[in-house]
């Protein structure tokens, strides 16, 4: 998969993984995504798109760990 298709394979998951967010973060977490998809999305450096997806998989798996029920 190229780094393009990645990281819209991964902008969708994301936002699809706000659903599980309670509902009043969902629309906070959502244009967060949104936003920084947006920003990002000419990166050409291959390298840097890798580091920028796998911190995209770290903050969003703290964040369902943060707002999981205990």
């Amino acid at each position: 998969m190229s780094a393009p298709s990645t990281a819209l394979a991964l902008y969708r998951e994301l936002l699809r993984q706000t659903k599980s967010l309670p509902k009043s973060t969902q629309t906070y977490y959502r244009h967060h995504i949104r936003q920084h998809y947006n920003s990002h999305r000419d990166e050409a450096d291959p390298e840097r798109v890798q580091h920028m997806l796998e911190r995209a998989r770290q903050d969003a798996q703290w964040i369902l760990r943060k707002y999981a029920p205990k």
